[in-house]
């Protein structure tokens, strides 16, 4: 195995048969000797990794940085003298033996670590939550290698009570970079008592894709319901090829020619799902610190909302619901107080992943309806009333009794003197049957309606008189005439339009 910068493709697991020894008594953890074909130390890198260019965590240390949630991570143990990690790693348990899992003799769990809360280096090299703590549980020294297993395995058994304990503790996110390919009672039964306990579960699906020869097996934890089961893309946004296709893969995060740390002091790069797992659990870790009163579906909610999307554009067996995007997660919300929605996606197992839907819009939607049906009413009614208006002069209407009492106008070809205005001195005028104004009164001959054609204004037809009218119409024209009418501004007004 090279060392220094060499690509180590590793993932934790355990024997299936539950036959290795599980806690020793008494006996201290030691790493007298490594294993082979693990990372050394490796050098330094030149430029920032890709990992930290793409996610840029400085944009979230004035937002959250993951302080006061504890981030247990069930692995190999994790070295607390790293100083990378150096006071970021609290006193665990060891599954392997009686220490407090503050030891790694593989640098698989403290590379996992790294990646959470390892504290800036010149480099560019940062934890994605930089002031979480370490919660360690170590369960496993147990690492494949180019299809070899090396390395003292955990049990099943082991498993399920490092995720107790880890809950017990108060553990918020558990990472777990590991795979069991057995779906065991006591296992399933942890992982759901620590979602119960509003625990975060997080876990590598594994390397193990099949090429053409049927389905890829289902890992656990990541395959339970309500695990987010990650899987790993490399520098060009695609799916490494190791990573596994199927219903448990939730969101993918970088997990090709990832930097993380390794024994000593220095930074080496790896592959595999192990190392796309803490990038998702650090991202639960600040929405955790960010947003407080969300539980732990709520959380997963988000991160699954907010990721990336895919290559192919939807949700997928390689890709789940795309790659985890630590910023929107934090900076994004679900609606209302973070309630998670049914259109929403969560980590689930029991069917196909149907589609991200969006977050509602139907306020907006009515909202938008109803201005524009208003803006439709006030441009139709706008529309009917100004010619109206206008044609009226913009005056007030009259009832249909006025219209009945009042006879239908004639134009003259001019304004008739006295409408509108106090009647003229001398005798009163009179008012002629067709409801126009007459111009002048003459006491001698008071101005009449001919019988036939239309008032002259200036007096009666030639031959015509009151004797040619007839009593009826002489009565009618002296009740026109009285003075009441024209003493009242109101009738008055009525009687000259």
């Amino acid at each position: 195995m090279r060392r220094s910068g060499a690509s180590v493709l590793a993932v934790l697991a355990f024997v299936v048969a539950l036959v290795a020894p599980g806690r020793s008594a008494g006996a201290a953890p030691t790493c007298t000797r490594m294993p082979p074909g693990l990372p050394a130390a490796g050098s330094p890198q030149p430029t920032a990794p890709w990992a930290e260019e793409r996610y840029q965590p400085q944009r979230l240390s004035s937002i959250a940085d993951g302080t006061g949630v504890v981030v247990a991570v069930l692995d190999s143990g994790v070295d607390g003298t790293n100083p990378l990690l150096r006071g970021r790693v609290l006193a665990g348990t060891d599954e392997l033996g009686s220490g407090d899992g503050r030891v790694d003799c593989v640098g698989h769990g403290t590379a996992v670590a790294s990646i959470i809360a390892a504290a800036g280096t010149g480099s560019g090299f940062a934890g994605l939550a930089p002031r979480a703590r370490i919660l360690p549980v170590r369960v496993t020294e147990q690492e494949i290698v180019g299809g070899t297993a090396t390395g003292r395995p955990g049990t099943v058994t082991g498993l399920a009570a490092a995720v107790r304990w880890a809950v017990a503790h108060g553990a918020r996110v558990l990472n777990v970079s590991l795979v069991v390919y057995q779906d065991a009672p006591d296992l399933r039964a942890a992982v759901a008592d620590a979602l119960a306990h509003d625990v975060v579960v997080i876990a590598a699906a594994g390397n193990g894709h099949r090429t053409g020869s049927g389905p890829d097996r289902t890992p656990y934890p990541a395959g339970y319901p309500g695990v987010i089961g990650v899987g790993a893309i490399g520098p060009d946004g695609r799916r490494l090829a190791d990573s596994p296709i199927g219903s448990f893969v939730d969101v993918v995060a970088p997990g090709g020619g990832v930097v993380a740390a390794a024994k000593g002091q220095s930074l080496t790069s790896y592959n595999g799902t192990s190392f796309a797992t803490p990038f998702v659990s650090a991202t639960a870790a600040l929405v955790r610190q960010h947003d407080p009163g969300l539980s732990a579906a709520q959380v997963a909610a988000r991160v699954l909302a907010s990721a990336d999307p895919a290559p192919d554009g939807r949700p997928s067996g390689g890709y789940g619901y795309g790659i985890v995007n630590p910023y929107r997660a934090v900076t994004e919300s679900l609606g209302a107080a973070g309630q998670a929605s049914p259109a929403v996606p969560v980590p689930a197992r029991a069917a196909r992943r149907p589609v991200a839907a969006p977050a509602p819009v139907r306020r907006q939607a009515v909202v938008l309806a109803l201005a524009g049906a208003g803006l439709v009413a006030l441009v139709l009614l706008t529309a009917v009333l100004v010619p109206r208006g206008a044609r009226r002069g913009w005056r007030p209407g009259r009832g249909r009794a006025a219209h009945r009492s009042v006879p239908p106008r004639r134009r003259l070809s001019g304004t008739p003197p006295g409408c509108g205005t106090a009647p003229p001195p001398g005798p009163p005028p009179l008012r002629p049957a067709d409801g126009l104004c007459n111009a002048t009164a003459s006491p001698a001959a008071p101005p009449l309606r001919p019988a036939g054609g239309l008032w002259n204004g200036a007096g009666s037809r030639s031959g015509s008189g009151p004797e040619a009218i007839g009593a009826r119409a002489a009565r009618r024209v002296a009740a026109w005439n009285d003075r009441r009418y024209w003493n009242n501004p109101v009738l008055r007004r009525s009687v000259c339009r």
